[in-house]
C-alpha cells in the first residue's frame, strides 16, 4: 500500500471533522430592525434579506440614533445605507432598543414583530463574523441604560418574579421555605403553559434574567420621562444580552422546554416593545440580534466605542506624523516671536519711563504747548 495514501485518508478524516466543526461554531449571524408602527424610519424589505457588513449595521445604529456615520465608511457603504434607511435625515428616532440573542435562530425571533401589530421587520444577514462596532459621540449627547445589570446583591426576588407572572397573565408559586425556589408557570401557544422551577439551574437563570432584562427596560422608560423635560434631551440607548435560551438548550436541548422559552422570550420583548413604542410616541426602534458564531470569551456581539471630541482631536494629529511635527514647528515659532515682541515692549517702555521722568519741564510740549517762559 501506497505509504502517501495510507496518510491522507487520516488527514482528510481530520479536515472533514475540523469543517465540520467549523460550520458548527461559525453560522450565519443575523440582525431584525423592528420599525415603528407610527413612524417608517426603515425602508423594509418583505421579499428577501439585505446583506450588510458589521460596520455598515454599525454606521445603520448610529444614524437610527441621530448622530453621523463614521466618516471611515466607504461610498459603497453609503448607499448601502440610503437602501436600508428611509429618506428622512431630519426625522430619525434617536432612541434604540437593542438585544442580542444566542441559541435562537432569526426566523424563531422575528416573531417579535409577528406577535405585536405595532412593529414591522428588516432582515438583515451579517456578512463576516467579525462583531458589530457603533461609534458614539460625547457621552452628553448620549443616554445608554445597560439592561443587564442588576441594581441589588440579589439576581431578583420573589415579588419581582410574582410581578412579572402577572404581567404575562401567568402566576408564581412561593416556597415559604426558601426564597426564589418557587414555580413559575407563563402562559405560551394553544392554552398551555410553561413550567420553570428555580430550584433548577437553568430554569432559575432564564427566568432571573429575563426578569432583569424586562425590568430595566421599564426603569429605562421612566428615565425617558425625566429626558423629556430637560433642556437638551440627549439620544437613547438600551442595550443587553440574553442568554437564558441557550442555558435552556445546554440542559433540556433545543426541542420542548427550549422552544417554549424561545416563544416566552418573543411574547415578553413584544409587550415590551409595545409600551416603549406609545411611551416614545413611536421615536424607536427595536433591534433583535442572533449570533451565529460561539465566543469562547463570551463578548458581546455589539461593541460601542464613545469618542470624545479631545480624543477625536488627537486621533487625527496621530494619522500624520510629518503634519505633527510641523504644528510643533509653527508652535515653537509662535512662542519665539511672542517673547522677542514682549520683550522689545518692556523695554520699550522703561525707557519711556526713564526719559519722562528725566525731562525738562520745558520740554514737555503736550502739556506747556501755550506758555511762554522768559
Amino acid at each position: 500500500m501506497d505509504p502517501q495514501r495510507s496518510y491522507s485518508l487520516p488527514l482528510l478524516f481530520i479536515l472533514s471533522l475540523l469543517s465540520l466543526h467549523y460550520k458548527v461554531i461559525y453560522g450565519d449571524s443575523s440582525v431584525l430592525f423592528l420599525d415603528s408602527p407610527t413612524r417608517q424610519y426603515l425602508r423594509l424589505s418583505s421579499d428577501q434579506t439585505v446583506s450588510l457588513s458589521p460596520s455598515e449595521i454599525g454606521a445603520t445604529a448610529s444614524v437610527l440614533l441621530g448622530f453621523a456615520p463614521p466618516y471611515t465608511l466607504s461610498a459603497a457603504s453609503s448607499s448601502k445605507l440610503n437602501e436600508v434607511l428611509a429618506p428622512k435625515p431630519f426625522d430619525r428616532p434617536r432612541a434604540l432598543l437593542m438585544v442580542e440573542v444566542t441559541g435562537a435562530e432569526d426566523s424563531e425571533l422575528v416573531g417579535c414583530s409577528d406577535k405585536s401589530p405595532s412593529s414591522s421587520t428588516l432582515r438583515i444577514k451579517v456578512e463576516g463574523n467579525q462583531r458589530v462596532g457603533i461609534q458614539l459621540p460625547d457621552e452628553d449627547e448620549l443616554s445608554m441604560v445597560l439592561l443587564n445589570e442588576v441594581s441589588s446583591n440579589a439576581e431578583c426576588s420573589d415579588k419581582e418574579l410574582s410581578d412579572y407572572a402577572s404581567w404575562l397573565g401567568g402566576t408564581y408559586v412561593e416556597d415559604p421555605s426558601q426564597s426564589l425556589n418557587g414555580e413559575l408557570l407563563i402562559p405560551i401557544a394553544n392554552g398551555a403553559f410553561m413550567k420553570l422551577h428555580m430550584s433548577e439551574r437553568a430554569d432559575r437563570e432564564f427566568t432571573t434574567s429575563l426578569v432583569i432584562l424586562i425590568s430595566n427596560m421599564k426603569k429605562a422608560m421612566e428615565l425617558h420621562q425625566v429626558l423629556t423635560k430637560s433642556e437638551r434631551s440627549p439620544a437613547e440607548l438600551m442595550t443587553g444580552r440574553f442568554d437564558g435560551i441557550k442555558a435552556l438548550q445546554d440542559r433540556y436541548g433545543k426541542e420542548g422546554i427550549a422552544q417554549s422559552g424561545i416563544e416566552v422570550f418573543v411574547n415578553s420583548i413584544s409587550k415590551m416593545l409595545d409600551s416603549l413604542q406609545a411611551a416614545y410616541q413611536g421615536k424607536i426602534v427595536g433591534v433583535i440580534a442572533h449570533r451565529g458564531w460561539v465566543d469562547s470569551k463570551q463578548e458581546n456581539m455589539f461593541h460601542f466605542t464613545v469618542n470624545t471630541r479631545s480624543s477625536a482631536r488627537l486621533l487625527q494629529q496621530t494619522k500624520l506624523s510629518p503634519g505633527r511635527i510641523i504644528i510643533a514647528e509653527v508652535a515653537f515659532v509662535r512662542i519665539t516671536l511672542a517673547w522677542i515682541t514682549g520683550i522689545i515692549l518692556l523695554i520699550a517702555t522703561i525707557l519711556g519711563i526713564y526719559f519722562l521722568l528725566n525731562m525738562s519741564i520745558t520740554k514737555d510740549t503736550l502739556l506747556y504747548s501755550n506758555v511762554k517762559f522768559d
